[in-house]
């Protein structure tokens, strides 16, 4: 990637992103905790009812399914698979999560491996690969990422935390899930001798405020006044945006040699921050909810140092 590419991307990619996540920051400053969840849970729900379907299903409608875009869920749950196994001995079985309660350490292990894959990795591969990266994106979140959370994650959530919180199955609450079906509905559309442009471009329009509304979350979300984190907390963001991809990168490098634009696609879905449900799952199952917002914090602030490094690692 050359300095100009780069700069380029600064400009139109990360810039108007950091502003919406400050603007969100600002917001806080005049909002009681009580009115921030209430405005988290509405944003929440918007987006999951109607924002993100409408993108995942514009997405996935307008995609040509082959092996070379299967391949990125596939190196990205690759890389989540192994990062879970990593993480879980570094914070169960090492001196970094000696003094961690369970619930700390499982959500600590939550956001070593769940990236914000749909929106930072979106409006990032679409800058990189155009109407490409935007099915990488969505693939990668509904064919990896997303179905590994509400499987391996909740697992994790149940078994390692100690809380004894127990809910209604968590494959049957995914498989319901508004963005599911609609990323399925389009998967099966775009197989079918069917011409789906105009829905595909009204699904477009509707689902554009996805991303910058969940940006506009996270900074809600940001714990600002309370970004003093412990070892923990920098190690598990470091390992994040760091290992993880590292991982992804040298399973890709082995399967693939060369990498191209899906497996660069991957492993920089596999370099994005924690993801924002890591707080709801830490809320839902009595984890520390007050680690996991500072990783997803941290995790963030860093990746800004992190994203350079890896495109210039990826994209010479």
């Amino acid at each position: 990637m050359t300095l100009n590419h780069y700069w380029q991307l600064l400009l139109e990619v990360m810039l108007p992103m950091t502003l919406l996540v400050v603007s969100g920051g600002v917001w806080r400053r005049y909002l009681a905790d009580e009115q921030v969840r209430a405005i988290r849970s509405h944003i929440a729900s918007i987006t999951i009812n109607l924002f993100a379907p409408a993108l995942l299903f514009a997405a996935a409608a307008s995609a040509h399914i082959t092996v070379e875009l299967l391949s990125v869920p596939a190196l990205l749950a690759t890389g989540i698979l192994i990062g879970s196994g990593l993480l879980y001995w570094l914070l169960f079985r090492t001196r970094l999560g000696v003094a961690l309660s369970l619930p700390t350490k499982t959500g600590l292990l939550l956001c070593g491996v769940f990236g914000n894959v749909l929106f930072m990795g979106y409006p990032l591969l679409h800058f990189l690969f155009g109407d490409d990266g935007v099915r990488y994106a969505a693939f990668a979140d509904m064919g990896a990422a997303t179905p590994l959370l509400w499987s391996l994650g909740v697992w994790m959530a149940i078994r390692l935390s100690g809380s004894g919180v127990r809910i209604s199955n968590p494959i049957k609450t995914w498989l319901l899930l508004p963005p599911v079906w609609s990323f399925l509905l389009g998967a099966s559309l775009s197989m079918m001798p069917i011409d789906t442009t105009p829905l595909v471009h009204a699904a477009r329009f509707i689902g554009q405020p996805t991303v910058p509304i969940m940006l506009l979350m996270l900074g809600l979300t940001i714990p600002w006044r309370k970004l003093a984190p412990h070892p923990a907390v920098i190690t598990v963001a470091l390992f994040k945006i760091m290992l993880l991809p590292l991982m992804t990168w040298l399973v890709a490098t082995y399967y693939f040699g060369t990498l191209r634009e899906a497996q660069i696609a991957a492993v920089i879905e596999s370099s994005v921050p924690t993801m924002l449900m890591a707080l709801g799952l830490a809320d839902k199952y009595a984890l520390d909810v007050e680690s996991v917002a500072l990783t997803i914090a941290w995790s963030t602030v860093l990746f800004l140092i992190s994203l350079p490094f890896w495109l210039w690692v990826l994209i010479r």
